[in-house]
């Protein structure tokens, strides 16, 4: 695996590729990688001849009161696990060279509608920076395919509206979330967890499933999202949504009309869990 340490090395790397008739797929990634990100490499090698892995923390989704500063950060370990994975470029930029003018001079994109509601309206601002951010990235490496997990479902609907709106010439990709053997969805953010949140944690696997098999066998909304409710309070969490919505994550019809999803946010003590389940 190579390292493309400044963007004027990343550059002059894809163009010897492109020179060579190779297309790119990118995996953007915040490091601290697990048996997820690692999938994505797989799968984007799939997709593309070549495989670039970015690891940037970005600054500008995390809100004032988050885990910034504390967020996992593992460059060594990084490397290890995407050379071993068969990628074929690292690139780890600095935050000035992803934000040249600075984080508070830098061009922020919104985008409308699917930015502020779920996630976003308790993380306001969090989802521009996810389209900034991966803006920025779609421009330093001009990837044929962006590699995104569907963990992370509301974040990979903005980032395909982003480019269809801007008319990116890049294909947006998801790729179903991986999981430990008792469901719990992988993320970084679960060695936060102590070990009786751990235990608990795959609770939320367990309310996506009744939340699928409730609304196929046609309970309503309400009831579906009443119910998952009351068994996260009852186990512990804090719930920021569990909700029943339509795929582009409209409100659902009654009866539903459509294809669904089940969407659950939701903390145990500080550290925040989202997960989803396809109807």
């Amino acid at each position: 695996m190579l390292t493309a340490d400044t963007l004027v090395d990343l550059r002059a790397l894809a163009a010897q590729w492109r020179a060579r008739g190779d297309d790119i797929a990118l995996v953007p990634t915040m490091g601290n990688l697990h048996s997820g990100h690692l999938a994505l490499v797989a799968a984007a090698r799939a997709q593309c001849r070549r495989v670039v892995a970015t690891v940037f923390v970005n600054p500008t989704q995390f809100g004032p009161n988050e885990d910034f500063q504390r967020y996992p950060r593992t460059p060594a370990e990084d490397a290890l696990r995407l050379a071993e994975a068969g990628c074929d470029a690292l690139f780890a930029p600095a935050v000035d060279d992803v934000y040249p003018l600075g984080v508070a001079q830098a061009t922020r994109i919104e985008v409308p509608g699917l930015s502020d509601i779920l996630c976003g309206s308790v993380r306001p601002g969090h989802f521009a920076g996810v389209a900034s951010v991966v803006l920025r990235l779609f421009n330093m490496v001009e990837p044929d395919v962006g590699c995104f997990g569907e963990k992370d479902y509301q974040q990979l609907l903005v980032i395909r509206r982003l480019a269809k709106d801007l008319s990116l010439r890049v294909r947006v990709v998801g790729f179903p979330t991986v999981r430990s053997e008792d469901g719990l969805a992988l993320s970084s953010r679960n060695q936060y967890l102590d070990a009786a949140q751990r235990a608990t944690a795959p609770v939320i696997w367990r309310v996506l499933q009744r939340m699928r098999d409730a609304r196929k066998a046609g309970e309503g909304a309400a009831a579906v999202e009443a119910h998952a409710y009351a068994t996260l309070l009852a186990s512990g969490f804090v719930a920021d949504y569990a909700t029943i919505r339509n795929a582009n994550l409209s409100a659902p019809s009654e009866p539903a009309a459509g294809r669904e999803i089940a969407l659950v946010a939701a903390r145990l003590g500080t550290t925040r869990l989202i997960d989803n389940l396809l109807i």
